[in-house]
């Protein structure tokens, strides 16, 4: 629905009232979709709200589920659909129940989140012959500060065209630019039921791209063929925060393709994945490299060096899962890692929990990519033709190991590393510990040769054991058509994909109504009215779309009025010279109708007298 009622102090000065700029400026309105605890929004889909909405209007939506029957695309975009497009600046978006207000990607007239094959929708045909296109969930194209919230999105599959995302800020995908500035997502699912094959798999949970500042809060996600969690494209600008994720059941937990700078991952869960997490460097989604380090060679009030990528306080266990939708690159993750630097730089991983990881805690490795172009990485390596992105720079520091390398090649264990090219700048390791013994590494005895980054130059180190039971366990080849050994046995291949249901204990927004200006479904706030007002005020209260009034009765000092009311709007003069003190409470009780039913809004300003 609408708004804080709006409200316009105007000074009265020698007996005539003269409106501030503030009465002109445009209120917030409150669009709701669907019907909570009995009262009935103005929409019933979420994209004619959004349609309907404004710069700086809130999008509320009713506990449902909201099938995908209809989906819109940004301009000269088409293959890029959405079942919910925000092209809007500063829009809210948030549902009243994260765990039961459900975007579906599946049609209309089936149950919630089907997993039946007929109940799937692909979205519209491709061109030509390319088949359909597949959906994406919510996509925010290129529009500065908006917030998604406390919702679940589920069954957005993959196709011919650029699909498959469950909510997406999207600054511009494949420009190789910036084109999205600010975000907030928080208590957010994105999962699928569904899975054929990897080409209509469900690709990514929660994604930004070609993005410059956000955060997520309190997200989750599982079933995705690859990442739960991205963050690309915005190389040493991405200023982003990820907090209490949760990222399970995937190719890879997360994947971070060419995002560092200001980049922060903490307080996180990365389990059942094939691969937990991984960061890397990549010719493609661009610009690469991935490069951690603080831009303007600034210093990390964290890390206290020039690395502001950063990785703590997470808990990272049991990411030994083949069994799982993988496709492309994510498919090459190493099953049984908990963390992968694939030709990552200057990154620093601090203060977490790596525990029951079967093949390596930790891995730091190059990443080998296809050129040209070749924009950050070495040309021709390993081979003609090839682009190597190796790494260097990056810091292993006082984190936890337990019970890794249970598959037993002879290299598993905590931690493993190499590189293929010298004279770059030496990673190192210190302060890490395994609770059930040494610290194991290989190479051997690497946390007591290298405890620091000083810059000062490595010499290559093939590790050949190593990289050959990695290229093993990744199926990859580094030089074609040079066949992958594995001296040492096979590791684990995917059965068969096994889609696994959404955990019963994901905690919802705890007050959904915070910061919402006072409407049907959010009523009773307190606002103080920052300055200060004069004896006599005008207070102007305007609806939403499909609002009216009815009457308002407002209550100063003990003293109630009531004033009839008709429309969207009525300006009321008030007298606060009956108030005692500085401080006047003003209550407000609107009556209005929606649509054919009544309803009530009750809200109190509190103002300071001048």
């Amino acid at each position: 629905m609408r708004r804080t009622n709006a409200v316009a102090a105007v000074a009265a000065m020698l007996g005539a009232a003269v409106m501030t700029a503030a009465a002109a400026a445009r209120v917030p309105q409150v669009l709701r979709v669907g019907s909570f605890h009995g009262i009935p929004g103005q929409f019933g889909s979420i994209q004619a709200a959004v349609d309907a909405a404004r710069s700086g209007d809130w999008v509320l939506v009713a506990p449902g589920d909201y099938k995908t029957a209809n989906s819109a695309a940004p301009s000269g975009h088409e293959e890029t659909r959405a079942a919910v497009l925000i092209t809007t600046a500063r829009l809210r978006l948030r549902g009243m129940d994260r765990n039961r207000v459900v975007l579906d990607g599946t049609k209309p007239g089936s149950p919630a989140c089907s997993s039946a094959p007929a109940d799937q929708n692909l979205g519209p045909a491709g061109t030509g012959s390319s088949g359909p296109v597949g959906l994406n969930g919510v996509m925010v194209w290129k529009a500065a500060n908006v917030a998604v919230d406390n919702m679940t999105t589920c069954n957005f599959l993959g196709g011919s065209g650029n699909a498959g995302n469950g909510v997406w800020w999207n600054g511009g995908d494949g420009s190789g630019k910036i084109g999205g500035y600010g975000f907030e997502g928080s208590y957010l699912t994105a999962t699928s039921t569904y899975y054929r094959d990897e080409a209509t798999a469900a690709a990514y949970g929660i994604f930004s791209s070609n993005w410059d500042g956000g955060s997520w809060n309190q997200i989750y996600a599982s079933n995705m063929n690859d990442s739960g969690f991205y963050v690309g494209a915005c190389r040493q600008l991405c200023n982003q925060i990820v907090d209490h994720a949760h990222a399970q059941y995937n190719a890879l937990g997360y994947s971070g393709s060419n995002s560092g700078g200001n980049l922060v991952v903490e307080n996180s869960e990365f389990d059942h994945n094939e691969d937990g997490f991984d960061t890397n460097s990549q010719n493609g989604d661009n610009p690469p490299p991935q490069n951690g380090a603080c831009p303007g060679n600034g210093v990390s009030p964290i890390t206290h060096t020039h690395s502001c990528w950063v990785f703590m306080h997470n808990y990272v266990h049991d990411n030994n899962n083949p069994d799982v939708p993988s496709s492309g690159f994510a498919a090459a993750g190493p099953i049984g890692t908990g963390m992968s630097v694939s030709g990552g730089r200057n990154d620093t991983i601090i203060g977490n929990r790596f525990v029951n990881n079967d093949a390596w805690g930790v891995i730091f490795v190059p990443f080998s990519d296809s050129g040209p172009p070749c924009t950050g990485g070495t040309a021709n390596l390993p081979s003609p033709g090839g682009c190597l992105y190796d790494e260097w720079g990056d810091a292993l520091l006082d984190n936890a190991f337990s019970h890794n390398g249970a598959y037993r090649h002879p290299t598993n264990g905590d931690f493993a590393a190499l590189n293929l090219q010298s004279g770059h700048p030496t990673s190192c390791a210190h302060g890490n510990t395994d609770a059930g013994g040494p610290f194991t590494s290989s190479p051997a005895r690497f946390q007591t040769s290298s405890p620091s980054c000083d810059g000062s130059a490595a010499g290559a180190d093939l590790n050949p054991l190593f990289l050959t039971e990695v290229l093993c366990d990744s199926r990859l080849q580094l030089i074609a058509p040079v066949p992958t050994l594995c001296p040492t046995g096979a590791y684990p291949r995917r059965a068969s994909v096994i889609m696994h249901p959404l955990p019963g204990d994901l905690a919802t927004m705890p007050r959904p109504c915070a910061g919402v200006p006072a409407d049907p479904w959010c009523s009773g706030q307190v606002v103080g009215v920052p300055g200060c007002a004069p004896a006599r005020i005008w207070l102007r209260l305007t609806l939403a779309v499909g609002e009216r009034l009815r009457s308002v009765t407002v209550r100063v000092a003990g003293r109630r009025r009531r004033y009839r009311a008709g429309g969207p709007t009525r300006t009321l003069h008030l007298d606060l010279r009956s108030a005692r003190g500085r401080s006047v409470r003003v209550g407000i009780l609107e009556r209005i109708r929606v649509g054919a039913h009544d309803e009530r809004v009750s809200f109190t300003r509190v103002y300071r007298r001048c």
